[in-house]
């Protein structure tokens, strides 16, 4: 069965995420809490956290708040401010190659570097994503009627991606031949980069808040469903003309989180009544994590071996489960 150790924090839960054997919870009280560490909470934003992102190695959160700060939060309870923007809001943050950071507020999206340049990428409307390419230096941010792809560290103008509507979230896929959007319209759209082909998956009664690419690039699965909709990306055209999965389905609520296993074709499925699935690709399979209550579930992650899953609810309820052989 699996084991679950619980950690009260009272505020809604932002992100979750492992830095080696440490739990770290972003919460929207401004603190970052740890299970398993030497420390308990850092204080961070005084004005509330509103984003966090895991950097791509593994070392450290990188959060965005409501004072405008850009700060660096490691396993030891250590925060490091960045940058800042006085008088904004940070609510969207990607991490990228080479400890890049971008993040944005209304029409402008910034990226600093390393050794801290940062380079301002200012867009006609405001932007509602960002995601850094998995490899190279490139910067997704989508925006009203598509997304915008920019080169940091070239000069040129950058590539348009047009769709109409409103995107408000983007991902590239893991082996970086796709890009998805999630829209306002209860829709997905992605955008196959080798020939700009378009990408159309809809059909959700309410709109997708969650997005998680499986191991190998297999399936992209999503909340806005009463189960979880996963996308087949095994062929050419990606999901055109395939069915997707439909896994965890319940008749009582929907699902809110969902995170795919880092190495096998599992799921994570968190609902909003606070239930917590585990879900095999293969047969549908389902093994209870957690129970209903506390909350809707707000944020999830596996650790880097699979073993353990942080998961955290928008009632404060959080910790971490351990998934027994």
């Amino acid at each position: 069965m699996p084991v679950i150790a619980p950690v009260d924090l009272e505020s809604f839960v932002v992100s979750t995420a492992f830095i080696g054997d440490v739990a770290l919870f972003a919460a929207g009280d401004g603190t970052v809490y740890f299970q398993g560490g030497a420390e308990t909470a850092s204080p961070v934003h005084k004005d509330g956290l509103l984003c966090a992102a895991l950097t791509q190695d593994g070392k450290a959160l990188v959060t965005g708040g409501g004072d405008g700060k850009i700060c660096r939060v490691t396993a030891d309870g250590a925060v490091e401010q960045l940058t800042e923007r006085p008088r904004k809001w940070i609510d969207m943050i990607a991490t990228g190659p080479q400890d890049a950071v971008a993040f944005a507020s209304g029409r402008t999206a910034w990226v600093r570097l390393k050794n801290g340049e940062e380079k301002e990428f200012v867009h006609q409307r405001a932007v509602g994503g960002l995601a850094f390419a998995p490899k190279g230096m490139r910067l997704a941010t989508a925006r009203y009627d598509g997304v915008t792809l920019w080169w940091v560290n070239a000069q040129g103008d950058p590539q348009e991606l047009f769709w109409k509507g409103a995107h408000s979230g983007v991902c590239y896929s893991p082996d970086g031949k796709y890009i998805v959007t999630t829209m306002q319209e209860n829709a997905l759209h992605g955008w196959r980069l080798s020939d700009n082909q378009d990408m159309r998956m809809s059909g959700y009664p309410n709109k997708i808040k969650s997005i998680s690419w499986s191991a190998k690039t297999k399936y992209l699965a999503s909340s806005g469903a009463s189960a979880a909709i996963l996308w087949p990306f095994t062929g050419k055209n990606g999901p055109m003309g395939q069915q997707p999965l439909q896994l965890g389905a319940r008749a009582d609520t929907a699902v809110s989180v969902v995170c795919c296993h880092p190495k096998e074709d599992m799921l994570a499925i968190g609902y909003k009544d606070g239930m917590v699935l585990a879900v095999r690709f293969s047969d549908g399979a389902e093994v209870l994590l957690r129970r209903p209550g506390q909350g809707a579930i707000s944020a999830l992650s596996w650790d880097k071996a699979g073993l353990r899953l942080a998961f955290g609810t928008e009632e404060g309820a959080a910790g971490v489960i351990t998934i027994n052989d």
